[in-house]
């Protein structure tokens, strides 16, 4: 069985979909950041996922520049769990966001956030749960993978 040392003081993101967790490191920023520990287990064996397999990312250190909240538009199913001092003092699921703010962009050839270079991509979580353009309403068709 592989083994992975605990973490004294960070998060552990659990419960994320069997081979997503390399692109949800890439759009959190975890990839660029050079100072960040961080363990990446993919494919661990989960009683709790329908399909018995899952992916965990381990951040060791600071973490507080990682936008969590986007984490549940991408997987609802992810824990967040906090590690100070080698003990676990909160655990999460992260609720979705009002807003995403350049994590997606509009599919609409004729927004201007597509057209302006500049333009931050910005979509607003609507009454019904799903998120839209706030420039041209166009809804959000896809979640990310």
């Amino acid at each position: 069985m592989l083994n992975i040392d605990e973490i004294q003081n960070g998060i552990v993101i659990d419960h994320i979909k069997a081979g997503t967790a390399v692109g949800l490191m890439e759009l959190l920023g975890i990839t660029q950041n050079r100072t960040a520990s961080v363990a990446l287990i993919q494919n661990a064996r989960s009683h709790k996922s329908a399909e018995g397999k899952k992916d965990i990312i381990k951040v060791e250190g600071d973490y507080h520049w990682l936008n969590l909240d986007v984490m549940a538009y991408i997987d609802p199913n992810i824990t967040i769990t906090v590690i100070e001092n080698g003990k676990a003092v909160k655990k999460a699921k992260p609720q979705l966001p009002h807003r995403l703010v350049n994590i997606v962009k509009c599919r609409n050839p004729r927004c201007i956030s597509t057209i302006e270079e500049e333009c931050d991509q910005i979509f607003e979580l609507s009454a019904n749960g799903k998120y839209r353009c706030i420039y041209c309403e166009q809804e959000l068709q896809v979640q990310p993978k």
